[in-house]
Protein backbone atom coordinates (compact mmCIF):
# COMPACT_ATOMS: atom_id res chain seq x y z
CA UNK A 1 0.00 0.00 0.00
CA UNK A 2 0.72 3.67 -0.47
CA UNK A 3 2.02 5.42 2.48
CA UNK A 4 0.36 8.41 2.76
CA UNK A 5 1.81 11.68 1.79
CA UNK A 6 3.41 13.91 4.37
CA UNK A 7 1.67 16.88 4.69
CA UNK A 8 3.86 20.22 3.93
CA UNK A 9 5.57 21.11 6.86
CA UNK A 10 5.62 25.22 8.31
CA UNK A 11 6.57 28.21 6.06
CA UNK A 12 10.31 27.67 5.18
CA UNK A 13 12.60 30.52 6.99
CA UNK A 14 14.34 33.07 4.91
CA UNK A 15 17.61 30.83 4.39
CA UNK A 16 15.35 28.79 2.32
CA UNK A 17 14.53 31.59 -0.83
CA UNK A 18 15.78 35.03 -1.83
CA UNK A 19 16.75 36.44 1.22
CA UNK A 20 15.34 40.23 1.76
CA UNK A 21 12.53 39.49 -0.75
CA UNK A 22 10.66 42.72 0.26
CA UNK A 23 12.99 45.31 -0.18
CA UNK A 24 14.38 43.65 -3.75
CA UNK A 25 11.36 43.57 -4.52
CA UNK A 26 10.69 46.86 -4.02
CA UNK A 27 13.87 48.32 -5.47
CA UNK A 28 12.91 46.34 -8.64
CA UNK A 29 9.22 47.40 -8.69
CA UNK A 30 10.99 51.32 -8.76
CA UNK A 31 12.52 50.55 -12.06
CA UNK A 32 11.17 47.65 -13.69
CA UNK A 33 7.67 47.47 -12.21
CA UNK A 34 4.57 48.90 -14.02
CA UNK A 35 3.55 52.37 -13.50
CA UNK A 36 0.87 53.27 -16.30
CA UNK A 37 -1.79 51.02 -15.99
CA UNK A 38 -5.17 53.28 -15.50
CA UNK A 39 -5.86 52.09 -12.62
CA UNK A 40 -2.84 53.19 -10.64
CA UNK A 41 -3.73 57.07 -11.26
CA UNK A 42 -6.06 57.33 -8.66
CA UNK A 43 -6.60 56.24 -4.62
CA UNK A 44 -10.36 56.25 -4.65
CA UNK A 45 -11.06 52.68 -3.42
CA UNK A 46 -14.07 52.47 -5.93
CA UNK A 47 -11.77 52.13 -9.09
CA UNK A 48 -9.00 50.04 -7.15
CA UNK A 49 -12.07 47.91 -6.68
CA UNK A 50 -13.42 47.39 -10.01
CA UNK A 51 -9.93 46.83 -11.67
CA UNK A 52 -9.18 43.71 -9.42
CA UNK A 53 -12.61 42.64 -9.63
CA UNK A 54 -12.25 42.66 -13.85
CA UNK A 55 -8.33 41.77 -13.55
CA UNK A 56 -9.83 38.49 -12.16
CA UNK A 57 -9.03 35.59 -14.42
CA UNK A 58 -8.82 38.18 -17.35
CA UNK A 59 -5.32 39.62 -18.83
CA UNK A 60 -4.18 43.32 -18.22
CA UNK A 61 -4.63 44.06 -22.06
CA UNK A 62 -8.42 42.79 -22.19
CA UNK A 63 -9.62 44.94 -19.14
CA UNK A 64 -8.08 48.27 -20.36
CA UNK A 65 -10.96 48.89 -23.12
CA UNK A 66 -13.62 47.48 -20.75
CA UNK A 67 -12.58 49.47 -17.33
CA UNK A 68 -12.60 52.93 -19.65
CA UNK A 69 -15.68 52.11 -20.62
CA UNK A 70 -16.94 51.17 -17.53
CA UNK A 71 -16.23 54.30 -15.79
CA UNK A 72 -17.39 56.35 -18.93
CA UNK A 73 -21.10 55.12 -17.54
CA UNK A 74 -20.64 54.60 -14.18
CA UNK A 75 -18.35 57.17 -13.04
CA UNK A 76 -18.39 56.98 -9.23
CA UNK A 77 -20.14 54.02 -7.14
CA UNK A 78 -23.29 55.74 -6.53
CA UNK A 79 -23.83 55.51 -10.48
CA UNK A 80 -23.10 51.73 -10.47
CA UNK A 81 -25.64 51.38 -7.27
CA UNK A 82 -28.41 52.96 -9.17
CA UNK A 83 -28.14 51.29 -12.52
CA UNK A 84 -30.02 48.29 -13.38
CA UNK A 85 -28.25 45.33 -13.21
CA UNK A 86 -29.19 44.86 -16.93
CA UNK A 87 -26.88 47.62 -18.18
CA UNK A 88 -23.78 45.89 -16.01
CA UNK A 89 -24.10 42.64 -17.33
CA UNK A 90 -24.07 44.38 -20.71
CA UNK A 91 -21.10 46.11 -20.54
CA UNK A 92 -19.62 43.14 -19.03
CA UNK A 93 -20.39 41.01 -21.80
CA UNK A 94 -17.31 39.55 -23.76
CA UNK A 95 -15.49 39.93 -20.48
CA UNK A 96 -16.31 36.84 -18.97
CA UNK A 97 -16.91 34.71 -15.18
CA UNK A 98 -20.48 36.83 -15.03
CA UNK A 99 -21.13 36.35 -11.77
CA UNK A 100 -18.24 38.91 -11.26
CA UNK A 101 -20.38 41.53 -12.70
CA UNK A 102 -23.62 40.50 -10.51
CA UNK A 103 -21.48 40.26 -7.34
CA UNK A 104 -19.83 43.96 -8.29
CA UNK A 105 -23.31 45.57 -8.39
CA UNK A 106 -24.19 43.70 -5.39
CA UNK A 107 -21.50 44.89 -3.67
CA UNK A 108 -22.40 48.24 -4.88
CA UNK A 109 -25.76 48.16 -3.88
CA UNK A 110 -24.65 46.96 -0.55
CA UNK A 111 -22.08 49.92 -0.23
CA UNK A 112 -24.80 52.54 -1.31
CA UNK A 113 -27.29 51.24 1.44
CA UNK A 114 -25.23 49.57 4.24
CA UNK A 115 -22.15 51.84 4.61
CA UNK A 116 -23.73 55.38 3.74
CA UNK A 117 -22.45 55.10 0.01
CA UNK A 118 -18.52 55.23 1.47
CA UNK A 119 -16.39 52.01 0.67
CA UNK A 120 -15.54 49.95 4.21
CA UNK A 121 -12.10 51.19 4.73
CA UNK A 122 -10.27 47.84 5.91
CA UNK A 123 -9.85 44.70 4.69
CA UNK A 124 -12.02 42.63 6.54
CA UNK A 125 -14.88 45.24 5.90
CA UNK A 126 -14.09 45.10 2.42
CA UNK A 127 -14.22 41.00 2.51
CA UNK A 128 -17.56 40.90 3.80
CA UNK A 129 -19.02 42.76 0.29
CA UNK A 130 -20.44 40.19 -2.59
CA UNK A 131 -17.47 38.57 -4.34
CA UNK A 132 -14.56 39.90 -2.97
CA UNK A 133 -12.58 36.98 -1.08
CA UNK A 134 -9.11 38.08 1.19
CA UNK A 135 -6.64 38.41 -1.32
CA UNK A 136 -8.68 41.14 -3.35
CA UNK A 137 -10.42 43.00 0.01
CA UNK A 138 -6.26 42.73 1.04
CA UNK A 139 -5.37 44.44 -2.51
CA UNK A 140 -8.11 46.87 -2.61
CA UNK A 141 -6.96 47.95 1.13
CA UNK A 142 -3.24 48.50 0.51
CA UNK A 143 -3.57 50.53 -2.21
CA UNK A 144 -6.62 52.60 -0.98
CA UNK A 145 -5.90 53.11 2.74
CA UNK A 146 -2.28 51.84 2.94
CA UNK A 147 -3.41 49.21 4.98
CA UNK A 148 -0.61 46.39 5.74
CA UNK A 149 -2.01 42.68 4.72
CA UNK A 150 -0.91 40.08 2.55
CA UNK A 151 -2.45 39.12 -0.70
CA UNK A 152 -2.19 35.67 -2.27
CA UNK A 153 -3.42 35.64 -6.14
CA UNK A 154 -2.23 33.61 -8.75
CA UNK A 155 0.77 35.43 -9.77
CA UNK A 156 1.81 35.61 -5.69
CA UNK A 157 1.22 31.71 -5.51
CA UNK A 158 3.78 31.15 -8.82
CA UNK A 159 6.44 34.12 -7.53
CA UNK A 160 6.80 33.03 -3.73
CA UNK A 161 6.67 28.75 -4.88
CA UNK A 162 9.62 29.12 -7.02
CA UNK A 163 11.46 31.58 -5.22
CA UNK A 164 11.21 29.52 -2.08
CA UNK A 165 10.53 25.93 -3.52
CA UNK A 166 6.98 25.49 -2.44
CA UNK A 167 6.06 22.40 -3.24
CA UNK A 168 2.83 20.41 -3.90
CA UNK A 169 -0.51 21.74 -5.77
CA UNK A 170 -1.36 25.52 -3.95
CA UNK A 171 -4.78 24.83 -4.79
CA UNK A 172 -4.46 22.52 -1.83
CA UNK A 173 -5.71 23.98 1.59
CA UNK A 174 -2.48 22.45 3.81
CA UNK A 175 -0.14 24.34 0.81
CA UNK A 176 -2.05 27.03 0.56
CA UNK A 177 -2.27 28.02 4.15
CA UNK A 178 2.05 27.30 3.82
CA UNK A 179 1.78 30.07 1.27
CA UNK A 180 -0.26 32.56 3.19
CA UNK A 181 2.02 32.35 6.32
CA UNK A 182 4.88 32.71 3.89
CA UNK A 183 3.00 36.25 2.59
CA UNK A 184 2.46 37.24 5.88
CA UNK A 185 5.98 37.32 7.22
CA UNK A 186 7.15 38.61 3.87
CA UNK A 187 5.27 42.01 4.15
CA UNK A 188 7.41 44.86 4.66
CA UNK A 189 6.72 47.60 7.26
CA UNK A 190 6.10 50.47 5.13
CA UNK A 191 5.34 50.84 1.03
CA UNK A 192 2.68 47.81 1.04
CA UNK A 193 0.48 49.11 -1.62
CA UNK A 194 4.03 49.23 -3.75
CA UNK A 195 4.81 46.18 -2.54
CA UNK A 196 1.57 44.65 -3.35
CA UNK A 197 2.26 45.84 -6.88
CA UNK A 198 5.58 44.63 -7.28
CA UNK A 199 4.22 40.74 -6.66
CA UNK A 200 1.59 41.33 -9.28
CA UNK A 201 4.40 42.94 -11.52
CA UNK A 202 6.53 40.19 -11.13
CA UNK A 203 4.49 37.46 -11.60
CA UNK A 204 2.75 39.37 -14.84
CA UNK A 205 5.94 40.31 -16.66
CA UNK A 206 8.73 38.18 -15.39
CA UNK A 207 8.07 34.75 -13.42
CA UNK A 208 4.84 34.17 -15.43
CA UNK A 209 3.30 30.53 -15.85
CA UNK A 210 5.40 29.78 -19.54
CA UNK A 211 8.16 30.91 -20.77
CA UNK A 212 9.23 33.05 -17.77
CA UNK A 213 12.27 35.71 -18.02
CA UNK A 214 14.44 34.33 -15.56
CA UNK A 215 17.59 36.08 -16.76
CA UNK A 216 15.64 39.82 -15.68
CA UNK A 217 14.38 38.51 -12.27
CA UNK A 218 15.85 40.61 -8.62
CA UNK A 219 15.89 36.95 -6.98
CA UNK A 220 17.99 34.85 -9.86
CA UNK A 221 20.57 34.37 -7.67
CA UNK A 222 19.07 32.18 -5.36
CA UNK A 223 15.32 31.42 -6.32
CA UNK A 224 15.36 28.12 -5.48
CA UNK A 225 13.40 26.99 -8.69
CA UNK A 226 15.94 28.34 -10.89
CA UNK A 227 19.23 27.17 -8.80
CA UNK A 228 17.68 23.44 -8.62
CA UNK A 229 16.14 23.32 -12.28
CA UNK A 230 12.65 23.34 -11.36
CA UNK A 231 10.96 26.19 -12.89
CA UNK A 232 9.12 24.28 -15.15
CA UNK A 233 8.03 22.22 -12.31
CA UNK A 234 6.90 25.03 -10.01
CA UNK A 235 4.38 25.66 -8.97
CA UNK A 236 2.94 22.15 -8.89
CA UNK A 237 -0.29 22.12 -11.65
CA UNK A 238 -3.38 20.80 -10.54
CA UNK A 239 -4.09 17.03 -11.08
CA UNK A 240 -5.17 16.54 -14.70
CA UNK A 241 -8.86 14.90 -14.89
CA UNK A 242 -10.54 14.89 -18.23
CA UNK A 243 -13.13 18.44 -18.06
CA UNK A 244 -16.25 16.63 -18.57
CA UNK A 245 -18.35 17.70 -21.78
CA UNK A 246 -22.17 18.98 -21.74
CA UNK A 247 -24.46 19.35 -24.94
CA UNK A 248 -26.96 21.61 -25.91
CA UNK A 249 -29.33 22.44 -28.90
CA UNK A 250 -30.29 26.43 -29.36
CA UNK A 251 -32.72 27.69 -30.95
CA UNK A 252 -32.38 30.77 -33.31
CA UNK A 253 -35.81 31.92 -33.96
CA UNK A 254 -35.48 34.32 -36.41
CA UNK A 255 -38.15 36.63 -38.18
CA UNK A 256 -36.79 38.45 -41.00
CA UNK A 257 -33.96 40.48 -39.19
CA UNK A 258 -34.73 39.91 -35.53
CA UNK A 259 -34.13 36.51 -33.51
CA UNK A 260 -35.81 35.73 -30.15
CA UNK A 261 -34.14 36.08 -26.94
CA UNK A 262 -34.54 34.64 -23.50
CA UNK A 263 -33.27 36.10 -20.13
CA UNK A 264 -31.41 33.57 -18.66
CA UNK A 265 -31.83 33.09 -14.55
CA UNK A 266 -29.19 35.04 -11.90
CA UNK A 267 -28.01 31.83 -11.09
CA UNK A 268 -25.97 29.52 -13.13
CA UNK A 269 -23.57 30.16 -16.38
CA UNK A 270 -24.28 33.23 -17.92
CA UNK A 271 -26.57 34.26 -15.47
CA UNK A 272 -28.51 37.72 -16.25
CA UNK A 273 -27.55 37.68 -19.95
CA UNK A 274 -29.31 37.64 -23.05
CA UNK A 275 -29.07 33.94 -24.86
CA UNK A 276 -30.59 31.69 -27.11
CA UNK A 277 -33.14 29.57 -26.08
CA UNK A 278 -31.94 25.68 -25.15
CA UNK A 279 -34.53 23.03 -27.26
CA UNK A 280 -35.30 20.25 -24.73
CA UNK A 281 -33.36 17.20 -25.23
CA UNK A 282 -36.12 14.69 -24.65
CA UNK A 283 -36.43 14.47 -28.62
CA UNK A 284 -39.91 16.15 -28.48
CA UNK A 285 -40.91 17.89 -32.16
CA UNK A 286 -39.23 21.45 -32.08
CA UNK A 287 -41.90 22.53 -34.64
CA UNK A 288 -44.39 21.54 -31.73
CA UNK A 289 -42.37 23.06 -28.86
CA UNK A 290 -41.41 26.54 -30.79
CA UNK A 291 -45.50 26.67 -30.92
CA UNK A 292 -46.45 25.49 -27.30
CA UNK A 293 -42.94 27.42 -25.82
CA UNK A 294 -43.24 30.44 -27.39
CA UNK A 295 -46.56 30.68 -29.55
CA UNK A 296 -44.84 31.06 -32.73
CA UNK A 297 -45.53 29.04 -35.99
CA UNK A 298 -42.13 27.42 -37.18
CA UNK A 299 -41.59 27.24 -41.45
CA UNK A 300 -37.98 26.52 -41.82
CA UNK A 301 -35.57 24.55 -40.01
CA UNK A 302 -31.51 25.00 -41.06
CA UNK A 303 -29.18 23.20 -38.51
CA UNK A 304 -26.26 26.21 -38.12
CA UNK A 305 -22.34 25.00 -37.77
CA UNK A 306 -21.48 23.61 -34.49
CA UNK A 307 -19.60 25.47 -32.00
CA UNK A 308 -17.35 24.68 -28.89
CA UNK A 309 -17.49 26.83 -25.68
CA UNK A 310 -14.75 26.31 -22.52
CA UNK A 311 -15.59 27.05 -19.43
CA UNK A 312 -13.41 26.67 -16.62
CA UNK A 313 -14.50 22.99 -15.55
CA UNK A 314 -16.57 21.84 -18.37
CA UNK A 315 -16.54 21.82 -22.25
CA UNK A 316 -19.91 23.22 -23.69
CA UNK A 317 -20.44 21.32 -27.54
CA UNK A 318 -23.58 23.71 -28.94
CA UNK A 319 -25.55 22.96 -32.04
CA UNK A 320 -27.32 25.93 -32.82
CA UNK A 321 -30.70 25.47 -35.12
CA UNK A 322 -32.35 28.27 -37.05
CA UNK A 323 -36.04 28.20 -36.90
CA UNK A 324 -37.70 30.63 -39.07
CA UNK A 325 -41.43 31.35 -37.78
CA UNK A 326 -43.84 33.29 -39.02
CA UNK A 327 -44.55 37.05 -38.35
CA UNK A 328 -46.69 37.72 -35.24
CA UNK A 329 -45.81 38.42 -31.50
CA UNK A 330 -44.20 35.64 -29.25
CA UNK A 331 -45.93 34.42 -26.21
CA UNK A 332 -44.69 36.65 -23.32
CA UNK A 333 -43.47 35.03 -20.08
CA UNK A 334 -44.73 36.47 -16.60
CA UNK A 335 -41.46 37.99 -15.76
CA UNK A 336 -40.96 39.22 -19.31
CA UNK A 337 -37.61 37.34 -20.01
CA UNK A 338 -38.45 36.63 -23.84
CA UNK A 339 -37.38 39.87 -26.00
CA UNK A 340 -36.63 40.41 -29.85
CA UNK A 341 -33.44 42.24 -30.74
CA UNK A 342 -32.33 43.32 -34.32
CA UNK A 343 -29.05 41.85 -35.60
CA UNK A 344 -27.98 45.03 -36.04
CA UNK A 345 -27.99 45.64 -32.30
CA UNK A 346 -25.78 42.77 -30.81
CA UNK A 347 -22.80 44.93 -30.11
CA UNK A 348 -24.10 46.45 -27.41
CA UNK A 349 -26.39 44.29 -25.90
CA UNK A 350 -25.78 41.66 -22.89
CA UNK A 351 -24.95 38.29 -24.91
CA UNK A 352 -22.84 35.09 -24.02
CA UNK A 353 -19.52 35.20 -26.09
CA UNK A 354 -20.78 31.79 -28.44
CA UNK A 355 -24.43 33.27 -28.35
CA UNK A 356 -22.34 36.76 -29.66
CA UNK A 357 -20.70 34.26 -32.27
CA UNK A 358 -23.92 32.62 -33.81
CA UNK A 359 -25.76 35.78 -33.97
CA UNK A 360 -22.26 37.41 -35.77
CA UNK A 361 -22.09 34.46 -38.28
CA UNK A 362 -25.70 34.99 -39.27
CA UNK A 363 -26.75 37.25 -42.48
CA UNK A 364 -29.21 40.22 -42.84
CA UNK A 365 -31.65 39.63 -45.24
CA UNK A 366 -31.93 42.41 -48.00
Amino acid sequence: MTPPRPAPSAPPPAAAGPRDFAARLLDWQRTDGRHDLPWQRSADPYRIWLSEIMLQQTQVETVIPYYARFLDRFPTLADLAAAPVEDVMALWSGLGYYARARNLHRAAVAVATQHGGRFPPSAAAIAELPGIGRSTAAAIAAFAYGERAAILDGNVKRVLCRAFGIDGFPGEKAVENRLWALADALLPQAEVGRYIQAQMDLGATVCTRGKPACTRCPFAADCVALTTGRVGELPVPRPRKAAPRRHSRMAVLRCGDRVLLERRPPAGIWGGLLALPEIPPDGANVGQWTQARFGLRATTMTPLPPLTHVFTHFVLEIAPLQIEVEAGGSRADDDGALCWLALSDTTGAALPTPVRRILDGLATPD
